[in-house]
């Protein structure tokens, strides 16, 4: 038995609450299979200023919400600063169209995009962000779905046993 089992449950819970809050946990952000790069590198203010895909730099990053952002500029890094939630894309940069079924797709294209009512949608390929804005309820879907699949992903996250190396 722990000497001190009060600060074990503190822990325990200050842990707990950290994958299942989002609100103190922040969205979770899709880097891919390996690495912590969000949307494989793109520049998210691009999206929006540029009004088409460009590849980001290690030189101009930041990290926030768990990951490193690539931006093309100085610039660009530091719009993304001041107002991150005005660029970054929906859903953590995971697939908008898989998010309208209440799945995830973490395999994003980031030349398959639209911008929405000024938000970012990424998706895995071309035809999937055409069908957002040629379907709107799948916007309207993805809205729906996205607490569902965010709290599947955090769920997913904090059952990993971070202690314990992969076979």
């Amino acid at each position: 038995m722990s000497r001190y089992p009060i600060t074990g449950a503190i822990t325990a819970t200050a842990v707990l609450f950290a994958f299942a809050s989002p609100g103190l946990a922040g969205e979770p952000v899709n880097t891919g299979y390996f690495g912590d790069v969000a949307i494989k590198g793109y520049d998210p203010v691009a999206y929006f200023t540029e009004n088409k895909a460009v590849e980001g730099s290690p030189e101009f990053s930041y990290r926030w919400l768990g990951a490193t952002w690539q931006f093309a500029s100085a610039e660009h890094r530091d719009q993304f600063i001041k107002e991150p939630t005005r660029y970054a894309p929906q859903y953590g940069g995971y697939c908008a169209d898989g998010v309208s079924f209440g799945t995830v797709t973490t395999n994003i294209d980031p030349k398959a995009w639209r911008i929405i009512e000024d938000k970012l949608y990424l998706s895995y390929d071309p035809g999937a962000a055409d069908g957002l804005v040629k379907n709107p309820n799948k916007v309207v879907d993805s809205r729906k779905h996205w607490s569902e699949v965010e709290q599947t992903l955090l769920t997913e996250k904090a059952s990993i046993n971070w202690t314990k190396p992969s076979p």
